[in-house]
């Protein structure tokens, strides 16, 4: 599990994800997003199943704000 989390964010750069998204097709756009579609769903319940449910809660609480406060 801590070898998916490390690999699945390893070198994040939300540059490189702007750069990713412009050059997207509409059809590949449409790919990823049903890709993610399950996604947030998938990690609140490992988060429940790691940290139980109060704190997989709080955790995603605090990261629902991190766009709106990144601008």
């Amino acid at each position: 599990m801590a070898s998916a989390l490390k690999w699945g964010f390893a070198d994040f750069d939300d540059l490189g994800v702007d750069a990713d998204r412009q050059t997207l097709s509409p059809e590949d756009f449409a790919k990823v997003m049903e890709l993610l579609k399950l996604r947030p769903m998938q990690f609140c319940l490992l988060l429940k199943a790691l940290v139980g449910a109060e704190e997989a809660q709080r955790l995603m609480v605090e990261a629902i704000k991190v766009p709106k406060q990144l601008g």
